[in-house]
């Protein structure tokens, strides 16, 4: 049996069926804006390392049930703020997820990336910013509040660390800048989404880094701030970035 279960699951036919079944699945369709990352890529790519080029059919029909979750999940970040001045953009995503996930299995990606995404929308929404969509593994936010966006950053990822899953312990970080990105659709776009996107991708895990932008539409007398060297692709080469650590005491700035 298993053998056949094997050589179905490679067969041309079969594989050809269920891509199509796929392809037709809510979230898969031409509709989706094709910039906009989702949960089910970032699993299909990791399917596709742990099990080699192949064609599989369970494969396909896999990510056809994981497309129509993404599906669901991304239309719930679909309400957006007015955009009639700055705003400040906060990314995050998990250190180490990917290599977690090959060994993990789909079941445990799902159950783990819907544990982080609830955790963190409840503490956005609650610090009134707004899920503009997800990133995989993170998601993007918008906030009207400086102050509000690096408080939500920092309970994000306390809430995120007291998740387990099988005895795997994610870790967040995230990344902040404030400025006037351009409204398309649902969505933000623009130079100053890019340095919020790369900022994110210079933090180390359970780490909130944030541009001089931010801290300046903030009391910085709230937060302890060390500078980091900071150079990215496609950011200004005079751009200060900051790592922020919640005050909870007298120790002076280390700036």
């Amino acid at each position: 049996m298993g053998e056949f279960l094997a050589k179905t699951d490679g067969n041309a036919s079969v594989v050809r069926l269920a891509r199509a079944v796929r392809t037709r699945t809510p979230g898969a369709g031409a509709e989706v804006n094709p910039d906009r990352l989702r949960n089910s890529d970032r699993v299909a790519e990791l399917i596709a390392q742990a099990r080699g080029e192949k064609p599989s059919a369970v494969r396909e029909l896999g990510l056809a049930a994981v497309e129509s979750w993404q599906a669901f999940v991304t239309r719930r970040g679909n309400t957006k703020p007015s955009v009639d001045g700055p705003v400040t953009i906060l990314f995050t995503d998990l250190v180490g997820f990917s290599t977690w996930a090959l060994g993990a299995g789909d079941d445990a990606v799902l159950a783990l990336l819907g544990e982080v995404n609830r955790a963190s929308e409840e503490i956005i929404a609650r610090r009134g910013g707004t899920v503009t969509k997800y990133l995989g593994d993170g998601l993007m936010a918008v906030f009207r509040d400086g102050t509000d966006a690096i408080e939500a950053a920092h309970e994000a990822g306390l809430a995120v660390s007291a998740i387990t899953l099988d005895g795997y312990r994610p870790a967040l970080r995230a990344g902040l800048h404030t400025g006037e990105p351009r409204a398309v659709g649902d969505d933000f776009l623009g130079v100053d989404v890019n340095i919020a996107a790369r900022v994110a991708d210079a933090a180390s895990a359970g780490e909130v880094l944030a541009t001089e932008a931010t801290l300046a539409c903030t009391d910085e007398t709230k937060y302890i701030k060390r500078r980091r060297r900071f150079r990215a692709k496609g950011t200004p080469k005079d751009l200060v970035v900051y790592a922020v650590f919640p005050r909870y005491d007298d120790v002076a700035d280390d700036v």
